[in-house]
């Protein structure tokens, strides 16, 4: 496939992915990708998510875990609240079209950790990033997680899910969590100068690692760190790393730091002799439907993240 059959694969697509393929691949005009990002809240997957809201402004009845969850079904359920909210944020829909969620989940909705208030965060980071992000975009008061975040990061520079445990050493998937809220609720508010510090040193705690190294022994924290999935979840991975470096440096009117480049070449290895890249993985876990293809398998939305984040690498190097 040529590079623009492999942009006309990507373009024959859902709303959801179709309209940030127009925007970042393709250079179609404002008017263009903003008609494709509208039609999110009325047909396709977007439409769907939406269709699957409970009354209470929930979805599957709880803030991280669905009401009937059971510790028996295999992998972590991905339809609860956050997960659903953290998608469809990350797809683009118009907040409006949510209008009186934020108000709902602030008087139905509870975290199952001890029943604490949604939008006032619990204590695990990786679900606190997502919802000061989500709350950003719905404009709830997250305050109490903006400052929050920046004062549990921990003494060698990132966070871990498990500080509330007694863990002191940071983790590579907890702090790559915590950079995305971070930088998801700085582009939508500005953000405050604690949290822009905060990001600044978990950036470098995961850089001094190259995005893959033990500090103290130079080996491979582990084989995670080379896969190449969506939907992200919550584990760390190679596209996840360097869709966020080059992003954030984006952000930040900067070239991307070159310690993400030997992640950046493993990322580009992969890409196949037809332009396209696989699916690299699937998390096991309940969902509302398959956001993706099988592992093995040409991913249109593998293939786009890839591809914008290799153009901001070259664009800027």
């Amino acid at each position: 496939m040529t590079d623009t059959a492999v942009q006309d694969w990507l373009l024959d697509s859902d709303p959801t992915l179709r309209w940030q393929v127009q925007r970042d691949l393709a250079g179609e005009p404002d008017e263009v990708w903003q008609r494709t990002r509208e039609r999110i809240a009325t047909e396709g997957d977007g439409a769907a998510l939406l269709a699957r809201q409970d009354p209470d402004g929930q979805w599957a009845g709880g803030a991280y875990f669905p009401a009937d969850a059971s510790r028996d079904e295999e992998g972590q359920p991905w339809t609860a609240t956050t997960w659903t909210l953290t998608t469809l944020r990350e797809w683009g829909l118009d907040p409006a079209v949510l209008a009186g969620t934020a108000e709902k989940l602030a008087e139905s909705s509870r975290w199952e950790y001890d029943d604490l208030p949604y939008w006032g965060g619990e204590v695990d980071v990786c679900i606190n990033a997502m919802t000061l992000a989500n709350g950003a975009w719905l404009g709830a008061d997250v305050s109490a997680i903006a400052a929050w975040l920046p004062e549990h990061r921990l003494p060698d520079g990132g966070w871990d899910c498990e500080w509330v445990e007694g863990s002191t050493r940071s983790s590579f998937h907890s702090t790559i969590n915590a950079l995305r809220g971070i930088l998801a609720y700085e582009k939508l508010t500005g953000g405050t100068p604690e949290l822009r510090a905060a990001r600044h040193g978990g950036e470098e705690y995961l850089l001094e690692r190259r995005l893959r190294y033990r500090l103290s022994t130079g080996e491979q924290v582990g084989p995670w760190t080379d896969r190449i999935v969506y939907p992200y979840r919550w584990p760390f991975t190679a596209l996840k790393a360097i869709d966020y470096f080059t992003e954030a440096a984006e952000h930040n009117g900067i070239r991307p730091d070159p310690r993400i480049g030997e992640t950046v070449e493993r990322v580009r290895a992969a890409r196949q002799d037809d332009g396209r890249w696989l699916q690299g993985h699937v998390y096991p876990g309940r969902v509302w439907f398959p956001l993706d293809v099988d592992p093995g398998e040409p991913s249109k939305w593998v293939t786009f993240l890839a591809q914008r984040a290799l153009n901001r690498w070259v664009g800027a190097v």
